[in-house]
């Protein structure tokens, strides 16, 4: 039932996250706990920038990528399966246009986590927090219009549970995630650099359970895999009105009073192909079976029955007279 479809898109894009988070931070507690060359003074638990500036920069870089590059592609699905009416059709331009901007606003924030893994804090601290600022506010903006469209959808699509319970989980990634940046903004002005390390840490993690969550959204949509959309159907249907549908118009609306039409190449109401094996069909078969019958049965009967009973050449016995249906 399940194999593989849309559902693993982000699930795939949050193990990748979650795996590089627990690399990097493995490595570090590995290493001794190191004071990196990019920590301040008083700092002690390195931020996530931090590690990802040493030697598992590659790492930062590619898995970071791989994250927002596939998590992207899942607001790009989700789109198009509601288009073809295999999640919970959109019921108005209002919310589609808050799906197309939550795309938008993701797509900024990929953006903004694989520009941040590029120039990171060591060689490049300024743009460096540019573009978290970017990473975060991109995302935030993106789960804001989808919790918006979800939330009218739900109104539309009541007996949808699943609208409902994703609604709640991405209503609470951004009650929880805005309080945590804001406190890991004013912790950092505060020059409390563990505080804000610990905080961007936790950021992280939950940004995981965020991306997890949108395979609940592609449930339903494994429900559907053989669902064919209405502008399906209707291109289904015009085709078949293109390519012969004068036959089931035949049976549809009754023949005319004189016998089949002849237009778009049918044959007295059949298709050429139908025509042909039914007069082919008919002639030999009734030829065939009528003529050998009618000849074998006739005449061995006539010879055998007659001529044994005394009489040859076809003569008839007198007692006996040949039905009228024999009578050729």
């Amino acid at each position: 039932m399940w194999g593989i479809s849309y559902w693993t898109v982000p699930l795939f894009s949050s193990l990748v996250w979650l795996s590089m988070l627990i690399a990097m931070l493995v490595s570090w507690v590995k290493e001794g706990s190191p004071r990196y060359p990019s920590m301040e003074h008083n700092q002690h638990i390195a931020y996530i920038s931090d590690v990802g500036a040493q030697h598992l920069k590659p790492l930062f870089i590619a898995m970071s990528a791989v994250t927002v590059v596939t998590f992207d592609l899942s607001f790009i699905f989700e789109r198009w399966l509601r288009h073809t009416g295999r999640l919970a059709p959109n019921t108005s331009w209002w919310q589609k246009s808050l799906s197309l901007l939550s795309i938008i606003a993701a797509i900024a924030g990929a953006a903004g986590l694989i520009l941040l893994s590029i120039f990171d804090t060591l060689r490049h601290p300024r743009a460096h927090d540019g573009f978290l600022i970017l990473f975060l506010a991109g995302y935030i903006i993106s789960a804001i219009c989808i919790c918006i469209e979800y939330q009218r959808l739900g109104v539309h699509h009541r007996e949808n549970s699943v609208l409902r319970y994703s609604f709640y989980i991405k209503l609470m990634f951004i009650i929880v995630e805005v309080a945590l940046a804001i406190a890991f903004g004013v912790t950092g002005k505060q020059h409390r650099y563990n505080t804000a390390a610990v905080l961007e840490w936790v950021v992280a993690f939950i940004f995981f359970f965020y991306v997890l969550s949108f395979f609940i959204d592609f449930m339903p949509a494994v429900r559907t895999k053989h669902h064919q959309s209405k502008q399906t159907e209707m291109g289904m249907a015009d085709a078949e009105a293109a390519n012969g549908g004068m036959h089931n118009n035949y049976y549809r609306h009754g023949a005319p009073a004189n016998g089949y039409t002849t237009e778009h190449g049918h044959t007295n109401g059949y298709p050429d192909g139908y025509a042909g094996a039914r007069a082919n069909g008919y002639t030999n078969g009734h030829t065939n079976g009528y003529t050998n019958g009618h000849t074998n049965g006739y005449t061995n009967g006539t010879a055998n029955g007659y001529t044994d009973g005394g009489y040859t050449n076809g003569h008839v016995k007198p007692s006996h007279s040949i039905p009228a249906s024999q009578n050729f």
